[in-house]
């Protein structure tokens, strides 16, 4: 039964021998479900494994290691099961489902990044577009104290958060709290620096949350090309997809019909930079 107060559904979520009770906004969808379980879950299951939802069947068996005061009323109605074949992951992109995260984009890495240039003026494409197709932004600082703010180049009016870091990895508490009030957010458009660092790290994050992600090849570059290319290599192994801003934004409207068609279509226009990162993906 949903509690009126917090508009939430009681769920208990079983893997193995372990049963633990939570909650599910009412209407969740299967994603949320998916999420929700991985959460729980994630660090001994393999969190790259696809899941279907299958309907209550006697054949489950009884219940085992019920948290303390934990009474069951009913047998579940659904369970998640993991499907041992690879589906390829499709890579759509909505508006409604996007979020981008734009990685450590700061004035001191400017001398020693390569095609700095180049992904400053890809990553402001993107800002742009974002702010066109109201896209939620995330924008990280590594140690601002010490390698200065975003430049000035990349507007970041109307970012939902701009944060300062230690951690390499962007996913932090703070950012995991954004994303658990976007319950319908699904892909994360993730570009910046370093590629086989800040930006690896925090791709392997977001997918072992359950989160598909698309990383902006024109708009992200480390000190060392060999370092970005193995870890492009590395990551589209892993089943993130590794894409362009203009690939990233014609998604996002999809139909030349779309009402924002025209403000994207004049953000890219002029096609992005040519630089030396396209030999080096």
């Amino acid at each position: 039964m949903a509690d009126a107060s917090s508009n939430h559904v009681p769920v208990l979520f079983s893997f193995s021998v372990f049963s633990r009770p939570s909650s599910v906004p009412l209407g969740s969808g299967y994603e949320v479900l998916v999420q929700k379980f991985l959460s729980i879950y994630g660090s001994q299951i393999d969190v790259h494994r696809k899941f279907l939802i299958q309907v209550l069947s006697e054949e489950w068996g009884q219940y085992v290691d019920l948290p303390k005061g934990f009474a069951i009323a009913e047998k579940c109605k659904l369970r998640l099961v993991p499907l041992q074949s690879d589906i390829p992951t499709l890579g759509n992109l909505s508006p409604a489902t996007t979020i981008f995260f734009c990685c450590d984009m700061q004035e001191r890495f400017r001398p020693a990044i390569k095609y700095f240039g180049d992904i400053i003026s890809v990553g402001q494409r993107l800002l742009q577009g974002a702010r066109i197709l109201g896209i939620p932004v995330i924008v990280s600082e590594q140690y601002p104290k010490g390698l200065g703010s975003t430049v000035q180049e990349m507007d970041l009016t109307g970012a939902k958060m701009v944060f300062p870091k230690t951690k390499f990895s962007m996913v932090l508490p703070e950012v995991e709290a954004v994303l658990a009030e976007t319950p319908g957010a699904r892909s994360i458009v993730l570009f910046g620096v370093e590629t086989h660092v800040c930006i690896q790290q925090t791709a392997l994050d977001l997918i072992g949350k359950g989160f598909e992600v698309h990383i902006v090849a024109d708009a992200t570059s480390s000190r060392s090309m060999m370092d970005r290319m193995f870890a492009l290599e590395r990551l589209a192994r892993t089943g993130i997809i590794i894409t362009t801003s203009e690939s990233v934004l014609l998604q996002l409207v999809a139909d030349k019909e779309h009402p924002k068609f025209k403000e994207i279509q004049n953000i890219i226009k002029a096609s992005a930079p040519e630089s030396g990162l396209l030999s080096k993906v």
